[in-house]
């Protein structure tokens, strides 16, 4: 072989490389020369020429890929921030394990109220403001979790006793300050006198006709049967007393 056609074959093994979306074998660039042409060689004396360069030609097991030089890697990496925001539920997820830790998934769904979604512990692990603290001796050694260093770092709190209290959550705001009654009758949470003081307040005051229609709305025809027979055992019960002996 001519150090030409040598030189040609060169250029094609490193242009097939560089073109390759994956490392490539022998077996595969050899369908581009001649049968008999052993392409090893060709390889290293290429390997060779990169050595120093910004790429490097790489063997992996038995086929073979450009790779940044390892001394490159770091100038090549862009890091961006993202700012991701938690929803409510992490939120709160966040503050139940704050204030409650070591907690199980399923004490943190008791205090919510509502199941926990599977992504919700994910993705404050993933932040890496919780990790698991270890298992509740408890039937079926369910997981606990905790706050981590990096919560503590990231809220500039240097340990959790320096967690705000109640008051210094109403005086931020986060908590409502005002009597618990008043603050569910603004948001809904309580009905009015109006809506539901009738059977309760005002029941003295209320015709006894419509106590009784409002009791069968409220449970049916059955609850008011039993009544009436209850009543009627009692009357019975009282008559019979009343007889001389």
């Amino acid at each position: 072989m001519s150090l030409e056609t040598r030189y040609d074959h060169i250029r094609l093994v490193e242009a097939l490389l560089f073109a390759a979306t994956e490392p490539l074998s022998p077996k595969q660039l050899s369908r581009h020369f001649p049968q008999d042409l052993d392409l090893i060689p060709l390889l290293i004396e290429l390997k060779a020429v990169y050595e120093t360069r910004g790429v490097n030609l790489v063997q992996l097991e038995d086929k073979w890929a450009f790779r940044t030089a390892p001394d490159m890697a770091p100038l090549l990496r862009i890091e961006k921030s993202q700012i991701k925001r938690l929803t409510r539920a992490a939120v709160e997820t966040l503050a139940i394990i704050a204030y409650h830790q070591p907690v199980t998934r399923a004490e943190i769904e008791e205090i919510r109220g509502v199941a926990l979604s599977k992504g919700t512990l994910d993705t404050l692990l993933e932040i890496g403001w919780v990790r698991p603290k270890g298992r509740r001796r408890t039937p079926g050694r369910p997981v606990t979790w905790a706050t981590s260093d990096s919560f503590l770092d990231h809220f500039s709190i240097e340990n959790l006793d320096d967690l705000p209290g109640l008051d210094e959550l109403k005086v931020a705001g986060l908590l409502d300050a005002r009597p618990a009654i008043t603050a569910l009758g603004d948001h809904g949470d309580l009905l009015s006198v109006a809506d539901e003081g009738v059977d309760t307040i005002g029941a003295e005051e209320a015709d006894e006709s419509e106590i009784t229609e409002q009791l069968k709305s409220d449970f049916g025809d059955d609850l008011m049967n039993s009544e009436e027979e209850g009543a009627a055992d009692s009357d019975e019960i009282s008559d019979q007393s009343s007889l001389p002996v």
